[in-house]
């Protein structure tokens, strides 16, 4: 089948692990044929690929790419019957996203088709988006009664800020990549995400009836909340904030612009793919420009009336998307929570989690030795989100039962003022905690923590890192999917982590699990595992075997294979069978194509019934599929 891959800010053009996972996918199923569609990507000649950060296998077979608009470019404004279609259509949408309550789900849906159709006939609305007549009808949907009460005191200020962002959010629909020669001859959309990147998604479907699969490693209507809901605060975050509709209410959260509570970065909010690794995920020039992600770490906090409206703003999209989508993919049942919350139907939800690559990690698991029994070690990017004071605190209590405890940090070099202050503040307690130990007067002290530079001469792979010790320690208050954990499982180590984000699902009882912030709870647990390395060696033995089972890239690419016959067969694109010369074709498409079950004849057998050979399968799958109620063959 013909996939349009819908991307923003990453694969084909930035590195990261979003990257890594699109291409891994692709690479995994060679059956397929891909077009990918990228947000925000590099400047690319006529939309094609031209030299990005990742090599492109043969099954891809063009990249067209949306480069960020400058306001400029929102081309010129419409005529008198457009502008007055435009008025309705968007006076729809500034109504459902200032009025509360799921009533005007229905009007926003259709605010925003409209405005989508008007530009596929005129051209990129931005010039109106951000016209005078938006700014008027914005004032007014906040006036109107039964408007959200937060609105009541904005000022013309919030109206050009929340003017100028929905322009951004809503350039999706100015671009043109809504005909038969793009998304329209695609059997299946797959974003890699939510919010903008699912937005060509929902036209697709709109005008050519295009099924939509959309794939959440980072739940983005939650990564905005928190994004916009507060910053930096000593280091901590509002557990409000984590619950849908607080930005909504105007609270004031405690967490950084940079971080989300699931661990990725506010600007791989766009991305919402697996970036909560070792590094995470690295930014393309463009990257969130339609999103409204900003480059810079912190910027000046925004209104509670701007807050409110941008917050309904994407709770809507997300309703629509959930809506509309005919499978949706959480990475880990925390996610999936948060969807089922948005609206998202539970029969659409399939958890498919983020896959690994094994096979750098298996001559670690495999090794007969365990790594050193007296050794912690600890492996991720540094920032408060991890919560290395706590582990400092943790160990400073592990060294008082075990003198001959080490503990070793491995992550790669700081990104960031914020990340460098951070890491300079663990090293001074590391300093005042733990003085230089010397055995006597004649011999150099050590220091019985170390932080070291992951791909240095010490850990030149991150299994290196997990080889040098027998316990790994986990100790954030914040993550989302776990991927340290994951890599510290299939090298068969034992683990000590925090209960948070999709900690506990992952380690389904291979591990020991404390609560947050609880430095005394986790000096216990790893002490247990320190004076017993059998029962270390047991649990680590049995976190690689599921680790193997759960979490590796083959399963994750076979769990999509499942996936997109699944969609296809349930809502195959129906296109009329047309001539060399544009005229209808008759039979053009056999008669099983439209039986609404399973068909177990070989393809030849299918393809017999036709009068003419296509070049590519047809919009139904020679597959078996799963039986249909009566129901759904009714539909």
């Amino acid at each position: 089948m013909r996939v349009g891959l819908l991307t923003e800010g990453g694969y084909p053009y930035a590195s990261g692990e979003l990257s890594v996972w699109c291409d891994r996918l692709v690479r995994g199923l060679v059956q397929h044929e891909f077009h990918v569609y990228a947000l925000g990507g590099a400047p690319s000649r006529d939309g094609r690929h031209d030299g990005g950060a990742v090599s492109l296998p043969p099954q891809v077979r063009q990249v067209r790419t949306a480069p960020p608009l400058t306001p400029g470019d929102g081309g010129h404004p419409l005529p008198r019957r457009g502008r007055r279609r435009f008025v309705d259509h968007f006076a729809q949408v500034a109504s459902a996203i200032c009025t509360p309550g799921p009533a005007r789900a229905d009007d926003f849906a259709d605010g925003l088709y409209g405005l989508a159709a008007l530009a596929r006939e005129y051209g990129a609305l931005g010039a109106d988006l951000r016209s005078e007549h938006a700014v008027r009808i914005l004032e007014s949907a906040c006036r109107a009664p039964g408007a959200h009460r937060a609105l009541h005191g904005a000022t013309v200020l919030d109206h050009l800020t929340v003017a100028d962002a929905l322009e951004r959010r809503l350039r999706p629909l100015s671009l043109d990549w809504y005909g038969d020669d793009a998304l329209g001859s695609v059997d299946l959309c797959h974003a890699v995400s939510g919010g903008a990147a699912a937005v060509p998604g929902l036209l697709a479907k709109r005008f050519f009836g295009v099924p939509l699969l959309v794939t959440e490693y980072g739940v983005q209507l939650r990564a905005h909340y928190l994004r916009e809901a507060g910053h930096f605060g000593h280091f901590g975050h509002s557990e409000q904030a984590d619950r849908p509709g607080y930005a909504e209410r105007g609270g004031q959260g405690a967490w950084t612009a940079r971080f989300g509570r699931d661990g990725v970065p506010s600007a791989a909010g766009a991305l919402g793919g697996p970036s909560a690794g070792r590094g995470g995920s690295r930014r393309s020039p463009g990257q969130g420009a339609y999103a409204g992600g900003q480059p810079t770490e912190r910027r000046a906090p925004l209104s509670t009336p701007v807050r409110a409206v941008l917050a309904t703003f994407q709770r809507r999209l997300a309703t629509e998307v959930y809506t509309q989508a005919s499978i949706i993919t959480p990475g880990n049942n925390h996610a999936r929570r948060w969807q089922e919350k948005c609206g998202a139907d539970r029969a659409k939800l399939r958890t498919v989690h983020p896959g690994l690559a094994a096979d750098p990690f298996a001559a670690v698991g495999e090794a007969e030795h365990g790594g050193d029994p007296y050794t912690l070690v600890w492996v991720g990017r540094v920032d408060p989100g991890k919560d290395l004071i706590a582990l400092l605190h943790a160990f400073a209590e592990v060294r008082r039962g075990e003198p001959l405890a080490r503990l070793r940090l491995f992550a790669p070099p700081a990104e960031g003022p914020a990340a460098t202050a951070y890491l300079a503040h663990c090293k001074a307690l590391a300093a005042q905690l733990f003085p230089d130990e010397a055995a006597d007067a004649h011999t150099v002290g050590d220091n019985p923590v170390s932080f070291e530079e992951l791909g240095g001469p010490e850990a030149p792979e991150p299994a290196d890192a997990y080889a040098a010790g027998g316990v790994v320690v986990l100790s954030s208050v914040v993550e989302g999917f776990p991927h340290t954990l994951v890599e510290a499982m299939l090298c068969g180590r034992a683990t000590v982590s925090t209960d948070t984000g999709a900690v506990v699902e992952v380690i389904g009882g291979t591990g020991l699990v404390v609560p947050p912030r609880n430095p005394r709870a986790l000096a216990d647990a790893c002490l247990d595992l320190i004076r017993d390395p059998a029962r270390a060696a047991r649990l680590g033995a049995a976190a690689r075997a599921r680790a193997l089972e759960l979490f590796t890239a083959d399963q994750n690419i076979a769990a999509f294979r499942s996936l997109y016959l699944e969609v296809i067969s349930r809502a195959p694109v129906h296109r009329d069978a047309v001539d060399a010369a544009g005229g209808p074709l008759p039979f053009g498409h056999p008669a099983e194509a439209r039986v609404p079950v399973g068909w177990r004849g070989s393809e030849a057998a299918v393809r017999a019934g036709s009068t003419a050979e296509t070049s590519r399968p047809g919009p139904f799958a020679p597959v078996a599929a799963k039986p249909v109620t009566t129901k759904e063959a009714r539909t």
